[in-house]
């Protein structure tokens, strides 16, 4: 790829909710790259960069402005041009996210985003990424809170496990703490959902397209647990995680046994409850958006009345900086396996597994700032780490990428624990 380019990251969707967090993590993360912002409106860019200077108290009036749009493929060609990364904010990626993708391919420029979508993540793995490995570039999504702590958290506990990994569980825990507020999530997230779970259907081809080489029969196998259920990590009211966790952390697994002849581990994610009435709560307005997703005129209602239908904590201005701050999310895992290592992944252990950890990965403000942190590393890692990154490119998860890169001791850094709670015998 060439570098001699004008800059080295461009903020793709930078006068968006996340985009304008990726700027304000971007004045300290990225002090030493050149960096600007893209968008349509040169007026909005321009009050981001005042709006964010004087939270960050510096003078932004510096950073180049390039004018891009989704619907204008000559702007997104001019833009990929113009720089090494493109860090896309821009969503929904369903809707948005192709053009930008195929810019960077035409112009061989990484690219990283936040995409928690998985007909996005593993339809654009399908299409794109055996070009990308032919042009040399990395396309990297889910690079947020979908998937960051659960894919490289689980990166985290194989590298401290010393064996063999046979099963992850992982329990996401979230608290607010000082006074609560209602509209602690950004229409553009709730958006994203709408279309993803509307698409889950499609999900199916595209796999046993993307997946048709058969993975090794790992057992035992891990079962999946009662739909409400107490956790065993603080037992607390948990359900299972909706997000793109499970399918992020399967993608790595696959990658590392098709190109390392690694033993893949099964993962299953969870989410917990402060108490019985708040998971209760939070199975019925999911069985109601469930209902309302699958045709057309709920999908309209969902998108036109958000505040209604999810009871008020979905707004169109987002949480305020208070009530992000004030959000503290924490992941527990437990990986199960063995301390004896198999000469290949298809050997069966023939006793149950003997060892087991409990990590944790935590942080603030999951939704926005913690994505914005995690988002922007990706983003640096890939020009100051390549060497430690698979060699040929593509379109791969968090984990697959950054697994032997820093990130994880960058991230610890920048807000984020990663911690080992305990290892045992069993």
């Amino acid at each position: 790829m060439n570098m001699a380019r004008r800059l080295d990251v461009i903020i793709f969707g930078a006068s968006g909710f996340t985009g304008k967090y990726a700027v304000l993590e971007s004045v300290k993360l990225l002090a030493n790259m050149k960096w600007g912002i893209a968008g349509r409106s040169q007026n909005k860019l321009q009050d981001t960069l005042k709006e964010i200077g004087e939270k960050a108290k510096t003078d932004l009036s510096h950073v180049p402005i390039v004018l891009a749009d989704v619907n204008n493929q000559d702007s997104l060609i001019n833009m990929a041009r113009d720089c090494r990364v493109i860090v896309n904010c821009c969503g929904p990626y369903r809707l948005y996210g192709e053009p930008v993708l195929k810019a960077c391919l035409a112009e061989r420029t990484h690219h990283v985003d936040v995409s928690g979508e998985p007909q996005f993540l593993e339809g654009m793995q399908l299409k794109y990424h055996e070009t990308a490995k032919e042009k040399g570039i990395y396309l990297i999504s889910a690079c947020g809170f979908d998937s960051i702590p659960a894919d490289m958290g689980t990166v985290f506990l194989e590298q401290q496990f010393d064996g063999v990994v046979n099963s992850v569980e992982s329990y996401i825990v979230s608290k607010q703490t000082g006074r609560r507020e209602l509209g602690a999530i950004h229409y553009g997230t709730w958006a994203s959902a709408v279309h993803a779970i509307a698409n889950m259907n499609d999900v199916g081809e595209i796999r046993r397209k993307l997946f048709a080489k058969k993975m090794p029969d790992v057992k035992p196998k891990l079962p999946e647990r009662p739909t409400l259920h107490r956790s065993e990590q603080g037992n607390k009211w948990s359900l299972p995680f909706q997000g793109a966790d499970r399918s992020c952390v399967a993608r790595t697994q696959r990658f590392f046994y098709e190109t390392e002849n690694k033993r893949p581990l099964q993962m299953r994610a969870y989410i917990s409850f402060g108490g019985l009435a708040e998971a209760l709560a939070v199975s019925f307005v999911g069985a109601i958006f469930w209902m309302m997703v699958k045709t057309n005129f709920g999908r309209q209602m969902l998108l036109n009345h958000p505040k209604l239908f999810s009871f008020g904590m979905v707004s169109h201005e987002g949480p305020s900086d208070e009530a992000m701050n004030n959000t503290h999310f924490a992941l527990y895992f437990e990986g199960k396996g063995w301390e004896e290592k198999l000469a290949s992944p298809e050997d069966k252990y023939t006793t149950p597994p003997n060892k087991v950890i409990r990590t944790k990965v935590a942080g603030t403000n999951p939704g926005y700032g913690a994505t914005c942190v995690a988002l922007v590393l990706c983003g640096r890692t890939i020009l100051e780490e390549s060497d430690k990154m698979p060699g040929s490119g593509g379109f791969l998860t968090p984990g697959a990428a950054f697994a032997k890169t820093n990130l994880i001791n960058e991230l610890c850094k920048n807000g984020f624990t990663f911690e080992v709670l305990s290892k045992a015998k069993l």
